[in-house]
């Protein structure tokens, strides 16, 4: 594709991943990051920067934006909000008075599951709306008014597709996101009992071509829910007993012992002492409805599906093992 593409949180995990599969493909790509610049034509700063951002657009043709805050928890709730949201409404701003072609916004699986999504087993897809108030937490609270601002834009006249990706896994998570930390965690014994929930992977790599493939083929206005195998947390446990050769947790906690831990842990021990709590509230909240996702759209109007989940994992601990994030048996 002509033009530079811009990727917002190039250095982040996925962002990586994304610029390397669009560098790959013989595109000219500029990461825009609050990380230091890496290639030359990269620019530092933050997306609630706006003349960073306007900077970051000359000579842009398309945008992904992937920059925003990934965790489930900070001390500072407002921090979703700024960067989340209005972090995309300037984002948006920008790639509209630029011109860009075209932009594809990384949105988030969290904004498909809500207070009414029943506690137990239940199917998702992109068709499912859900209301801000029925966000459980506020990261998807800030993710689904993203979308909301992109969707407006899209009204005004933005070509914009709106991407949901699950959880994505592979190797070179250095900020250890939710998804990684849950198997590092595992892994190391630090777990001791689980909840009864699925979880949804997709490889990394393989979500770098979804998104591109978001770009090149998708409808403008749709979202694409980006999505892998759909795995019970059980069978993930054996899977990475049999990976690692490490014995993993075989209690399960009921959700109701979970949720009061969750609330405990959160609102109480992490908001006195500043650290991350073990089981996030809004993960807790999320785990207790058994969801599993479908990427059938995606399959049939972009042409994608996920790779193998598996092989996912074993790069993952592989890249564990090499950073000595795994400790000895």
């Amino acid at each position: 594709m002509s033009g530079i593409t811009l990727v917002t949180g190039g250095a982040g995990f996925v962002g990586k991943q994304l610029v390397e599969s669009l560098r790959a493909c013989g595109e000219t790509v500029r990461s825009f990051d609050i990380a230091a610049a890496v290639h030359p034509d990269d620019v530092q700063g933050s997306i609630t920067d706006i003349d960073a951002l306007h900077s970051a657009m000359t000579g842009v043709a398309t945008v992904f934006h992937l920059a925003g805050n990934a965790q489930l928890w900070t001390r500072d709730a407002g921090v979703f909000d700024r960067v989340n949201r209005l972090g995309t409404e300037l984002v948006v701003g920008a790639v509209m008075k630029a011109g860009v072609r075209r932009l594809v916004h990384c949105s988030s699986l969290t904004t498909l599951v809500g207070r009414a999504t029943p506690i137990g087993l239940s199917t998702a897809d992109e068709t499912v709306r859900l209301a801000p108030d029925d966000m459980l937490g506020p990261y998807p609270r800030s993710k689904l008014a993203a979308e909301r601002i992109v969707e407006a834009a899209v009204g005004e006249g933005l070509d914009a597709v709106i991407a949901l990706p699950t959880e994505p896994l592979g190797p070179g998570d250095d900020s250890l996101t939710p998804p990684t930390k849950m198997i590092l965690d595992f892994a190391n014994g630090a777990t001791p009992a689980y909840i009864d929930c699925i979880l949804n992977f997709v490889p990394v790599e393989s979500l770098a071509e979804g998104l591109i493939a978001a770009r090149d083929k998708g409808k403008v206005g749709e979202r694409y829910l980006l999505g892998g195998e759909n795995i019970a947390m059980k069978q993930l446990l054996d899977r990475l007993e049999k990976l690692t050769g490490r014995a993993m947790p075989k209690t399960r906690m009921p959700y109701a012992v979970a949720l009061a831990a969750g609330v405990i842990d959160t609102r109480l021990i992490a908001a006195i002492t500043g650290k991350p709590p073990k089981a996030p509230l809004t993960g807790v909240r999320l785990a207790g409805r058994q969801v599993s996702f479908s990427s059938e759209k995606a399959r049939r109007e972009l042409g994608w599906a996920a790779g193998d989940v598996d092989a996912a994992m074993a790069k993952t601990l592989d890249w564990m093992q090499h950073k000595q994030l795994l400790k000895p048996v």
